[in-house]
């Protein structure tokens, strides 16, 4: 059975939604709070004002809210919704956490009218697949930054102190690898896939980098959209979080509102993360999780991608 949640259909978003986007979900910098509810009541857990600045562990009152299913061997899929002041009040967390030891990764490139126009979706993907999201950030038909694929550098990595690569070498190892870092990485090869992607919201251990850290910084921390992060738990598995809005019952859970990326951050270090980046979210963010059964979860998106990311149980060993 497969739970579409589309809602996304290929259409622009309509002025009333712009509208309403623009003169409710844009609060000012200090009404920024998170919270989870609990059964004695809302918990804010998370202030702009009073940010950490490093996340060294998973915060417990965000972790154990989250309503974890089994989806496969080394695959769940969970939710959690969040609440707070303006555009974060009610806002669904859709997650996927996946153990890169038991599932290999791969990079699926699509476009069409001769390659100008991106064709990737999550309900392209195969069968075999058990979970799948749109990879880094894109210009029109083409991935930003380093792609390589299938053992094959297709394109030499970008510029950006903010950015980050996720890599993975051809033994199976999976790295979330820094902006300085990737020039070595690169030079010392012997890498199946990478992409690179951007901004970094958790750095380190855990670091939540400068610019996101207050205004000025050459990231804008106030603006709110739909949201598509991965990160590394400190156990080695890979995060997965797309958000949907999920106030006013759910009518407007099409329209690309939610965290901002200071927000962002938070949450990923609040669910364990040491080192986490964005991937490209608004109106591309989608995700797929295939549980075992048959059972498909799909959250899909307006506008296709050039690539995505896929993941597949790796075959039993002699």
């Amino acid at each position: 059975m497969t739970r579409r949640y589309r809602g996304m259909a290929a259409r622009p978003l309509s002025l009333s939604g712009a509208l309403i986007s623009l003169l409710l979900f844009a609060p000012p910098a200090s009404a920024q709070r998170l919270a989870v509810e609990t059964e004695s009541g809302r918990v804010t857990w998370w202030d702009v004002t009073a940010a950490p600045t490093q996340w060294h562990a998973a915060l417990p009152v965000v972790s154990d809210a989250v309503v974890w299913q089994a989806a496969g061997l080394g695959l769940e899929v969970g939710e959690l919704t969040l609440a707070g002041a303006g555009a974060t009040d009610r806002v669904k967390l859709l997650l996927a956490r996946i153990d890169p030891a038991l599932h290999r990764l791969s990079l699926d490139y699509a476009v069409r009218a001769g390659g100008l126009r991106a064709a990737w979706g999550v309900d392209r993907s195969p069968s075999d697949v058990v979970l799948a999201v749109n990879a880094g950030q894109f210009t029109g038909a083409t991935p930003w930054g380093w792609w390589i694929m299938d053992g094959r550098e297709l394109q030499p990595p970008g510029v950006g102190p903010l950015s980050m690569a996720l890599v993975v070498d051809t033994a199976g190892a999976v790295r979330f690898v820094a902006a300085d870092d990737i020039a070595i990485v690169r030079r010392a090869g012997g890498l199946s896939l990478a992409f690179q992607s951007y901004p970094v919201l958790l750095a380190g251990n855990g670091e939540i980098p400068e610019p996101l850290r207050a205004a000025g910084r050459g990231v804008d921390v106030t603006h709110r959209d739909t949201r598509l992060a991965v990160g590394e738990l400190r156990d080695g598995r890979l995060l997965f979080v797309l958000t949907r809005y999920a106030g006013l019952r759910g009518v407007l859970s099409d329209l690309p509102i939610g965290p901002t990326t200071p927000e962002m951050a938070a949450v990923m270090g609040a669910l364990g993360c040491r080192q986490a980046v964005m991937l490209d979210g608004g109106l591309s963010g989608q995700m797929l999780v295939r549980a075992t059964g048959g059972r498909t979860h799909e959250w899909t998106a307006w506008r296709n991608v050039p690539l995505g990311l896929l993941a597949r149980p790796r075959s039993p060993g002699p």
